[in-house]
């Protein structure tokens, strides 16, 4: 039997940033409850620090950082295709419900 690098050769690590480590956490928790259906991919999730637009340069974990290895390229893409729109789903839930990115929308304006 292969090492994991010889039977999932193919890989992608996905890095979105959030306006806050709260807006982060809450989207690996909602993400990550949709096992992958395929046993062909897997996939983690973690969330990491980032000190970009932190106004004291210290460091906080609001990057969610996904992280796949699939056995073919085609597998890859249709997994990341999926995440994508259920990423795209969260941001909308996030952008439309959520009382601390509503609070700067309207303190921009």
């Amino acid at each position: 039997m292969g090492t994991a690098t010889e039977q999932f050769p193919c890989s992608l690590s996905i890095e979105v940033p959030f306006p806050t480590p709260r807006l982060a956490s809450i989207a690996l928790k909602a993400l990550q409850v949709d096992k992958e259906l395929s046993p062909l991919v897997r996939r983690t999730f973690s969330t990491i620090s980032s000190t970009e637009g932190s106004a004291n340069g210290s460091a906080v974990e609001n990057v969610l950082r996904t992280h796949y290895e699939a056995t073919t390229n085609r597998m890859l893409r249709v997994a990341v295709n999926s995440f994508m729109d259920s990423l795209n789903l969260v941001l909308e839930v996030i952008q439309d419900l959520d009382t601390d990115v509503l609070a700067t929308k309207h303190a921009a304006a």
